[in-house]
Order: structure tokens, then sequence, then C-alpha cells
């Protein structure tokens, strides 16, 4: 997945991500077909869109450049064309999968040092919940490499690219809220803060006493960590089950 600094303000992602599309839309005419052209360069808008935070931004940085398109009348498509953009849109992003995180992928160096805090016996079994694909088990592995991986991801083709590049680890399709997380020794998260209150308490209804629940960047609320990294850019927080309440 196309990754951006968050840094960066809105509208930029969203013109940049157009631009993009417009340029490979002119490249790819010269050698396919219109349609093709078409469906190329849409799939590049719908992978840029994970630069954008919230689900109108990336549905708006997704659709921009198709909706441009229809409206310049630069080509003549066939209706059943402008179709591509938005199963293309909903293959990538489950209609369930919009309440979840946007895919940002996990810095490769982020959980360094995690294993000095949250130590894990050879073996230990560990789940990357939302996978995408893979970022967050490459990052897994680097400091747990005798952990038995395993990644939830609900979309299929980010399954399926996930599966490939991460062999190694098990690798299912399934929704992360409906998955049993039971006999997890760690649970990796890298959420929104609007879901870490559900899935802390998942973790707290599922996770024995002693496992471990790790979120990138966003701590769960009214809840104490039992350590905080900060190996990369973002923070890492880090909590043992059962959670502790604030105050």
């Amino acid at each position: 997945m196309l990754n951006m600094p968050r840094r960066w303000p809105w509208p930029l992602p969203a013109l940049l991500a157009w631009a993009l599309c417009w340029g490979a839309f002119a490249l790819l005419l010269r050698v396919l077909p219109p349609v093709a052209a078409l469906a190329l360069a849409s799939a590049l808008g719908v992978a840029a869109s994970g630069w954008a935070a919230g689900w109108w931004r990336r549905t708006l940085v997704a659709g921009g450049f198709p909706l441009s398109l229809a409206l310049s009348g630069v080509v003549a498509l066939p209706a059943w064309a402008w179709l591509l953009p938005l199963a293309l849109l909903m293959l990538l992003y489950p209609l369930n999968a919009w309440r979840d995180a946007p895919l940002f992928p996990t810095p490769r160096d982020a959980l360094a040092g995690l294993a000095a805090v949250a130590p894990l016996p050879p073996g230990a079994r560990v789940l990357d919940a939302g996978c995408g694909l893979g970022h967050g088990l490459q990052a897994l592995r680097a400091v747990y490499p005798q952990a038995r991986l395993a990644g939830i991801e609900w979309s299929v083709p980010l399954w399926a690219l996930c599966a490939l590049r991460c062999p190694w680890a098990q690798v299912r399709r399934a929704d992360m809220w409906k998955a049993d997380w039971r006999g997890q020794d760690l649970v990796y998260l890298f959420q929104r803060p609007e879901s870490m209150e559900r899935a802390a308490a998942k973790a707290q209804a599922e996770l024995a006493a002693g496992a471990w629940l790790v979120s990138l960047e966003f701590a769960v609320p009214g809840r104490v960590p039992d350590a905080q990294l900060l190996a990369g850019s973002r923070p890492v927080w880090v909590y043992r089950l059962p959670l502790r309440a604030e105050g």
C-alpha cells in the first residue's frame, strides 16, 4: 500500500493521488485499451486512498479520478466500465472494514525493543489483528523470531497479498472482531482511536491473564499501560492482561 507521512495536510494527499492517476492513465492509454487504462489508473487511486484518514476522505481520493474522467469526456467508454472503479473500491475496502483503520503500514522499526518489555517464550502465539499487507507481521517477526505468528485480514486482496509476503505466518481471512483471540500470548493492533475501547473489551474478555495487548500509536482510553515505547516516529502502547483502570 502506498504510504505518505501524516504531516502532509489535507487536501494535498487527494491532489497528489489524482495527479498520479491522471498521469498513469495518460501513459496507459498509449499501450492499452481505454477500459483497461481506466481500471489500472483507478486501482492506483484506490491504493492511494490509504493516504487519507477517515472514510469520506478515502472515498474522495479513490473516486476522484474516475469521476473527473467521466466529467471531462476525454474518452468514450461503455456505461459498464464505470462500475470497475466501484468494484475495485469495494473489493479492497469491504463495507465493514471502513470502521477500522486506514491502510497505514507498520514501520519496519516501530516495534524495536518490544521483546524487552513484553517478553515471550519460544513458540508463543502472536496475532496481528488486521494485518493488511503484512508490515506488522514483519515487524513482529523481527522482535519475536521464535514466535508462532498469525494474521487476520478481512479484505480479500490484502489477505492474499499478505499470505504471499509472509509465508512463515498463518494468515487467514476473517473479521478481526468476530475471530477468537483466546490462546494468543500477544495481540498487536494498529487501529484507530475510536476502535481502541472495543479492542480492549475484546482483549479483556478473551485473552488470558499475563497475555499482552500491543497498540501502535493509539492508547486504550482509561487504561494504564505497562510500558510505552518510541522506537520510531509513533508510540507503542503495551498492556498486560488484565487491564488496569486509571486512578
